[in-house]
């Protein structure tokens, strides 16, 4: 039997200490899967839920978007997205009384956790202007209250339409097409936040902003490097393919600030031999330095070029463009400067080396901790330029891999999901539906909270996310979401974005991805595209949490008719109706998409086309792979001062924090912890057990506070600390950006300690 929600925010401030673990998965994730299924659904209904996850007749995973392959386990899931399908199936209930009961104060004064363990949203709710609390509205009005403030603005510009990656092809078709017809390209989405910088370097040199390997490619790689990313905990699927790949005879160099128990070793709950024993991953940790990974791949450049044969010269000859310029800035690498900036030693890079030369079938994979850096941008682009060198691109085995988080965050960026869109997309998209789209730019995420801050920006729409808490300069940010004149979010459940609202607001309450969707024309599907470009179907099979949900893409519809009206050129109501009339027009929009609804009746669905894998072509500028050659840059740390990287603990998925355990660090009943290097530590007189404020410090002068942290004393890099988000969301400025994506530079924020208020409790 489910258990109840808590009644109280539990006390956070004592967070007990242990070792590190140096394995992942095995009987403890079986174990805490199990409690955490039970608690939110019951036996039976897990049991319902979690043979369907990934399965191809069953639905995606809300959590991460790592691909599944032809063959599926029986329990094709992790610990983590089973927590994710038990909080959105969860039996607990969120009602019209509960609002009754808790005022806009008291929300605003409860943690995430709390708010998000409450359970279901099940009616749709309305906060009108001055009042206290929400309170139950019909469908009708609230598509009014909308579409009288999006009508009433002077511009089509002053509104927002924010994506989360959670949102399938189909709404997220519909939400561009409505905004573009509404007159506006404001459509930040998460990936702003997070893999910006990824899509920004890799259009540019390879011609396509996504990886070139597919899950068969990492299973035949001679070398796989992971840099900047924790698949343990972020994408723990990804620990099968990272074994397989061991076993055909792979090495693995993982280059990261922190050791990660998924790194070190994984125990597979899906074999005996994997629970008992397990499977050591990595073969050389390299410790970077927070930001330093351009100098380093930059380095290995060199000595590339310099090692007689290394560079594959026929490749290089034929399908790249700009080697010189590239070959010169490379031999200026220097070996003080990159030690200094990585803090590795030189046995550690030339061991490197001489892995990477005995390599024929190279992948690099990389997540958060490569692209949320001022110099993200260039750092990829040093990683292609290392790729590139030995024909690593569009070989079997080969390629570039950035692991997307959120489940569909790719899909919606092909679906149209962008501020900058593409010429071509807008042609094709005034071609089909008969309306001549915006062409100038919108907003992203840092731009559209500008906007708000600035009184550019009235109506914020959000499908899905928790934008208040995923975003940067917590204090700027809530301020400006307040100067909206209406704030929406289509939402499953409770999150911060509630509580922090404009002057009217509404909760807009949707089918989640394990819930029925049953339309006019009968039971309907939706489908997403994972982080390797696999496209399939996602079907819910649970009955819906309240009778008062909409599906997202019948939100979306029912939002263009209240506002639009007679004038669409749009048929709405049919969209509505029957999903293959969405896909049916996405097919004559995206390319890669012919034949949509054929192509994903099939069982595992269709994999699209990538010019670079598929055919050694390549569809940038110059019709050909660009090397490059910018300035190598590295975070500079003044005295008396670390380089802290915001990251996610193990209970927690992006902004929903699930417990307050980090099991694999060793961390338990707390979030507001920061992890700092012993030696370090000492340095600045930070007891083990001690509190501290963390106070960043930025070119603007203002002061930015996170209070209360409790210091442990961990292994990470020297000169680095590491603490949790949303907690720290608060000290990386608004400006502090990825130059050319814009994405917030969370993980290179430089910070002071101050001794906590009170501080009397050290340990």
């Amino acid at each position: 039997m489910a258990s109840k929600p808590p009644t109280g925010d539990p006390v956070q401030d004592a967070p007990q200490v242990e070792a590190p673990k140096h394995a992942a998965a095995g009987l403890p994730a079986i174990g805490h899967t199990l409690l955490m299924a039970q608690q939110q659904m019951g036996v039976r209904r897990t049991a319902q839920t979690l043979l369907k996850v990934n399965q191809k007749n069953g639905f995606d995973c809300p959590g991460c978007a790592w691909p599944e392959g032809d063959k599926r386990h029986t329990a094709e899931f992790c610990e983590n997205g089973a927590k994710a399908v038990a909080e959105e199936a969860t039996l607990r209930r969120v009602t019209p009384d509960f609002f009754a009961a808790h005022p806009l104060s008291d929300l605003a004064a409860r943690s995430g956790y709390w708010l998000g363990q409450q359970g279901r949203i099940t009616q749709p709710m309305y906060l009108p202007e001055g009042a206290d609390r929400y309170e139950a509205i019909t469908w009708e009005r609230a598509f009014e209250i909308i579409a009288e403030e999006l009508t009433a603005l002077d511009s089509p510009d002053e509104a927002l339409f924010y994506t989360s990656g959670r949102t399938s092809n189909e709404a997220a078709f519909l939400l561009q097409l409505f905004a573009r017809e509404f007159g506006t390209n404001n459509l930040p989405d998460c990936s702003n936040m997070c893999h910006e910088s990824s899509g920004s370097a890799l259009t540019e040199t390879i011609g396509i902003g996504k990886g070139s390997v597919s899950l068969e490619d990492l299973h035949r790689a001679d070398l796989i490097v992971i840099a900047g990313q924790n698949p343990g905990t972020n994408h723990p699927r990804m620990l099968s393919a990272l074994e397989k790949a061991k076993s055909a005879g792979a090495k693995i160099i993982s280059v990261n600030p922190l050791p990660e128990a998924g790194l070190e070793k994984f125990k597979n709950p899906q074999t005996p031999q994997g629970m008992l024993k397990g499977a050591a991953l990595t073969d050389l940790f390299l410790q970077i330095r927070i930001g330093g990974d351009q100098a380093l791949f930059r380095l290995l450049n060199k000595l590339i070029v310099e090692t007689e044969g290394a560079v594959d010269e026929l490749f290089v000859r034929e399908h790249t463009h700009g080697f010189e310029e590239f070959e010169a800035a490379a031999k200026e690498a220097d070996w003080d400067a990159t030690l200094k900036a990585t803090g590795l030693t030189r046995p550690e890079i030339e061991q490197t080396l001489t892995m990477v030369l005995a390599s024929r079938r190279t992948i690099v994979c990389w997540a958060m901790g490569l692209t949320q850096h001022k110099h993200s941008v260039p750092t990829i682009r040093e990683v292609v330029n290392f790729l590139l060198l030995r024909g690593n691109i569009g070989r079997p085995g080969a390629g570039v891999c950035p692991v997307r988080g959120h489940s569909n965050v790719q899909g919606d960026r092909t679906m149209g999901i962008f501020e900058r869109p593409a010429p071509a997309f807008l042609d094709a998209l005034e071609k089909e539906f008969g309306f001549a789209p915006p062409r100038h730019h919108g907003y992203d995420v840092v731009r559209s909270i500008e906007a708000l801050r600035d009184g550019r920006a009235k109506v914020f729409f959000a499908m899905g996310g928790n934008f208040v808490a995923a975003t940067p300069d917590t204090d700027v940010t809530e301020a400006a979401m307040r100067r909206a004149s209406l704030t929406v979010h289509v939402s499953t459940k409770l999150n911060r974005s509630h509580a922090v609202t404009g002057r009217r607001a509404l909760i807009l309450p949707t089918l989640g991805r394990t819930d029925k969707d049953v339309q006019k024309s009968g039971r309907q599907f939706v489908t997403v595209e994972d982080s390797m470009g696999m496209v399939h179907a996602s079907r819910g099979n649970l009955t819906p949490a309240s009778p008062h949900l909409l599906s997202e893409p019948a939100i979306v519809a029912r939002m263009a008719r209240a506002t639009l009206g007679a004038e669409s050129a749009v048929d709405w109501a049919e969209f509505e109706r029957d999903y293959a009339a969405i896909r049916d027009r996405i097919a004559r929009v995206v390319p890669g998409f012919a034949d949509f609804n054929a192509k994903v009746a099939h069982p595992g669905g269709f994999q699209l086309p990538h010019a670079p894998r598929d055919e050694r072509r390549f569809p940038t500028a110059t019709g050909k792979a660009n090397f490059t050659a910018a300035a190598v840059e590295a975070p500079e740390l003044p005295e008396g001062r670390l380089l802290l990287q915001t990251l996610r603990s193990h209970d927690q998925y992006n902004t929903t924090i699930y417990g307050l355990d980090d099991r694999y660090r060793g961390i338990k009943g707390g979030r507001r912890v920061v992890l700092v290097n012993p030696h370090d530590a000492r340095q600045l007189g930070l007891a083990d057990g001690s509190y501290t404020d963390l106070v960043s410090e930025w070119k603007d002068g203002v002061e930015r506070r996170a209070p209360g942290f409790r210091v442990v004393h961990y292994p990470t890099a020297r000169g680095c600390a590491a603490a949790y988000y949303p907690e720290t969301n608060v000290l990386v400025p608004l400006g502090s950006t990825a130059d050319v994506s814009n994405t917030p530079a969370s993980k290179s924020v430089v910070v002071r300690f101050e001794r906590a208020a009170g501080a009397g409790n050290e340990s």
